[in-house]
């Protein structure tokens, strides 16, 4: 890869809430994803927290990417509730998966939380040349996801998708 490519790009993320009990000014777990991209000098571009609904999901989705977003966390409404909707409204849309980040962030959970681990659905993968990012919505799990995976790997991730 010529190295000059990744010079070139500029990480805009978007950070999405699924809830139907959080409104902004009660998403602690998506003001500690805004505040670990704005750690690592990442902009947020867009933020909105939505109910559990397919349609509110991939309207904030398309939003984030009109927004010129290339990076997004989706968290909450990842678990088996019967509400619980955000990978059956993202995972057909994906091009391309990034099975890695749901396996090791599954392996990570399950050193912190057990075997509870096996609730979670979390999934990454790649929209029109965008990473999307589905985790959930406890504080615990987005820190983990953001400081072990997603800001670790952000840039690597989109200088491939973006090829």
């Amino acid at each position: 890869m010529d190295p000059s490519h990744i010079q070139d790009i500029t990480l805009t993320a978007a950070v999405i809430t699924v809830s139907t009990s959080r409104d902004a000014s009660t998403d602690g777990s998506g003001t500690l994803i805004k505040d670990r991209f704005a750690a690592s000098e990442i902009s947020v571009g867009f933020y909105e927290v939505v109910p559990d609904d397919i349609r509110a999901i991939r309207k904030a989705l398309s939003s984030a990417f009109a927004a010129s977003c290339n990076i997004v966390v989706i968290n909450g409404g990842t678990g088996i509730t019967h509400d619980d909707c955000t990978i059956e409204a993202v995972a057909p849309l994906f091009e391309k998966t990034i099975d890695g980040f749901g396996e090791l962030f599954r392996l990570l959970s399950y050193e912190e939380i057990g075997t509870r681990m096996v609730l979670s659905r979390a999934i990454g993968g790649i929209i029109d040349k965008k990473a999307v990012f589905c985790t959930p919505g406890s504080t615990a799990a987005v820190r983990l996801a953001m400081d072990a995976i997603i800001l670790p790997e952000a840039l690597h991730i989109i200088t491939h998708a973006s090829k």
